[in-house]
Parts: structure tokens; sequence; C-alpha cells
């Protein structure tokens, strides 16, 4: 049911090796065939490159394999449950604009009655989905959340915006499964509701030396061994040049009273403060 893989890091580093054995669960070592794309920061934009076929038969793919160099990358290999299209427009990750910047978004699991999971938001809505996946529906969603949280207050300015975030992800997950990956072109945003591991040692798996800061998240473990630890159920992380700079746990199957947020934990200190956004929907 898809799989996921994230990069952050505190400079460009080559997935090599771990993007390639995630691209086989792209068909080959799993059963995800229905299409793939990766996302990696270039020159301060994303690059997006997504084909609707399987990854473990895509010569570009392999490519990207070998060329992929970048401090922030997010992939994504699929498998259409419930089955939709095998098109572009259904295959992640998924592009927008929202508060000074552009985001990229890509999905794991169902949600039952997407089209529904509105609720509170900008007004018309900032993201409308071009395609007919209950993946691309959340994405605007979130989207829409984050953006309204400029007319409610300017706690979107600081470490707000993020806890609009968790409270977003957690009553999403109640209508189904939701895993995600995220990111803002600063960001790497990983959710857990119940299924997705980080890798303990990144700069080990990846033979960087000790200067560098990395973190690197995936749906299922891409080498042997016990280097990686299962997220918590619920689990929200936000990391930032390769350094984890927050935690939430979210309650998606009993939803906190209304107005109240997931319990949070702060995981480093002022110095890892998410960055600011700004008001408005454009980039």
């Amino acid at each position: 049911m898809c799989e996921l893989f994230g990069l952050s890091s505190n400079r460009p580093v080559s997935p090599g090796e771990l993007l390639c054995r995630f691209g086989a669960r792209g068909g080959g070592t799993a059963d995800n065939p229905d299409g793939w794309g990766l996302a990696s920061l270039e020159h301060g934009a994303f690059q997006l490159t997504k084909e609707p076929l399987p990854a473990a038969d895509s010569a570009r793919f392999k490519e990207l394999c070998r060329q992929t160099h970048s401090s922030l990358i997010l992939g994504h290999v699929r498998k259409a449950n419930p089955p939709t299209a095998r098109v572009l427009a259904n295959t992640h990750p998924f592009r927008g604009a929202c508060c000074g910047r552009e985001w990229v978004f890509a999905h794991n699991g169902i949600l039952a009655d997407a089209n529904r999971l509105d609720g509170p938001g900008t007004a018309p809505p900032l993201c409308t989905a071009s395609g007919d996946t209950d993946s691309e529906h959340a994405f605007c969603v979130v989207l829409d959340r984050i953006a309204a949280a400029f007319s409610a207050s300017d706690a979107a300015q600081d470490r707000g915006w993020l806890d609009v975030l968790a409270h977003a992800a957690e009553t999403l997950a109640s209508h189904g499964r939701f895993n995600f990956l995220m990111s803002d072109g600063v960001h790497l945003i990983a959710y857990g509701h119940d299924r997705l591991h980080g890798l303990a040692d990144a700069r080990a798996a990846l033979r960087l030396d000790g200067a560098a800061e990395t973190a690197v998240i995936a749906t299922e473990p891409l080498t042997e061994g016990p280097g990686w630890h299962v997220f918590e159920p619920g689990e929200l992380r936000i990391y930032r040049a390769g350094r984890q700079i927050a935690r939430f746990i979210t309650h998606p199957r009993a939803l906190a009273p209304a107005g109240e947020l997931p319990r949070t934990e702060s995981i480093v200190s002022d110095s890892g403060q998410p960055a600011p956004l700004k008001n408005g929907a454009s980039p």
C-alpha cells in the first residue's frame, strides 16, 4: 500500500544505494507497481520527477539513483488502493503553494470519504486536487488549514503552524490510515500513523563524515540489521537540516476535545525553531 522515502541533511548528500533499494520496492521487491515520484531540492527549489510506471522497471529512476545529490529528498512508490487510474495526475509526490513556500507531499494509506474532510479552512480553498486520489485531497486539506491559521492568530509566524499541522494530521488519520511525508523546502515533516521507520545512523549508512547531520525515513527498512526504529503510533517528527527539531504525539483514534491540540514534546532548544511562514498562498 505505497511506500515513502525521505531525507534531510545539513548539506547535499547522495543517497545512492538506499534510493536504489527504495526504487526496487516499486514493483520489484514489493508490490507497489503503479507509479513513482521523486522530489529533490536543487538551488532552492524542488525538482519533481514522476512516472505512472513501476520504479523497479524505470530507466529514469535508475539514473536518479546515481545522479541525485541533495539536502532534502522526498520519494514515493505507489500501490493504487483503492484502484484509481495509473496516470501522472494520481502519481505522488504532489506539489502546492502556501504561505510563501512551495510544498511537496506523499501519502501511504487509505482515507474514507476523503472528499468530505475539508472542515474549516480558507475560503475559497487554497488548493484543488487535479487527480482523483484521497492522498492529494488530504494534501489540500492540510495546506488549507495551515493557511487558515494566519487569519486566526500570529502563531503561524513561529511554531504555531506546526501545532496546526499536527492537529490536521490527527483529524485526517481518524478517518483511515494516514502516514505521510511533506516538505516546504526547509523542513522534512514525517507522520507515522501506523507504519514508518527512521534510520538510527544515517551517516554510517551513507558513508558520511562526522560533520554531516542527516536523517533518513522510510516506510520499511531498506537495509538489513537493527538500525531502523519504528515510529510510535501517531508520531509526527519535524527535521531541519538533518536535525530533529520537534516531535508531536497525536491520538487519531480518539479525537482530542474541540480546541485541544495533541500532546507535544520539544526535542531541541530554541536554536532549532522552525522557520516562520509568510501570510499568503503564493511563494
